[in-house]
């Protein structure tokens, strides 16, 4: 198992691509010439006036330049591989304090004044990310990002300290009940939002002939949560009624819901489950 590192960026880009100011690479021994060049044979494409990307670098990263800055929030957090509820936000870019952005042609960016001391260009780290996200989207957002974050060791107890301390008694709340073995947004989700019915809630929990199952409630109520790509072939749903079938065989009860009731009908969602918390079915 590798060490965590509470500054890991595992995301689409490699560490050789990059950001450049003009300043930048001249203090570095460029001369003109060698980026004029560099631009016309195709290794750095001009973003504005004075900043270049590598060739290499990724779409999303140099929208963020162009703008003045790095991805932030839930913009950074997918850009690493973490979990998020909204794929189709606008960019959210960080900004140096007191900087300020430049917008562009169908400029939608949501702009972030960040404070860690890094490169303009550079991410912040995975738990300044996260608490972009708190601040700017909600716990909900933020509990989700952070089980994804655990589950993916991308962070570890120094940084969870460091958020408990520069967050909110809310954020506290969620970092004590995040755990590393949710393996989807959706799961960590429900399981933030069922907090307060004060009931056993396990994930990812193993049954004889069945498999694993997303999470279990009590004893006997499973419920699974199917993400967007899931389950559009008749394979699929096949699989999952032979599933449902071989755990009531053992006494279980299953309830099965998709990313837009979860996300969006969450109160169908919590009845569904309330009511046969309430005739006892999660237990055995």
């Amino acid at each position: 198992m590798r060490r965590v590192a509470d500054d890991d960026h595992e995301g689409v880009c490699t560490p050789a691509d990059g950001i450049h100011r003009r300043l930048d690479l001249l203090e570095a021994g460029f001369r003109r010439h060698d980026i004029d060049r560099a631009v016309g044979n195709g290794s750095f494409v001009r973003l504005r006036r004075g900043v270049y990307a590598d060739a290499e670098t990724c779409e999303p990263r140099r929208s963020a330049a162009l703008h003045g800055g790095a991805l932030a929030c839930v913009s950074a957090a997918r850009h690493v591989g973490l979990w998020v509820l909204s794929p189709t936000d606008p960019l959210h870019i960080a900004l140096r304090p007191h900087g300020h952005g430049h917008p562009h042609d169908g400029c939608v960016c949501v702009e972030h004044w960040d404070h860690e001391e890094r490169n303009r260009f550079r991410l912040a780290t995975i738990r300044g990310i996260l608490r972009q996200i708190f601040f700017c989207r909600g716990v909900e957002e933020f509990f989700v990002a952070l089980e994804s974050a655990l589950h993916a060791r991308k962070i570890g107890r120094s940084g969870l300290d460091w958020l408990a301390k520069n967050t909110s008694p809310l954020a506290r709340e969620a970092i004590a009940l995040a755990r590393r073995d949710a393996e989807s947004g959706l799961e960590s989700l429900v399981r933030w939002r069922l907090r307060h019915l004060d009931l056993t809630v396990r994930t990812q929990v193993r049954i004889d002939t069945v498999g694993r199952v997303d999470l279990l409630i009590g004893d006997a109520l499973i419920v699974e949560v199917d993400g967007v790509e899931n389950h559009r072939s008749a394979e699929h749903r096949h699989r999952d009624l032979l599933r449902d079938a071989r755990a009531a065989a053992q006494g279980f009860v299953t309830l099965r819901f998709d990313y837009a009731l979860v996300v969006h009908d969450w109160e169908t969602v919590e009845r569904a489950i309330g009511a046969h918390v309430e005739r006892g079915i999660h237990r055995r």
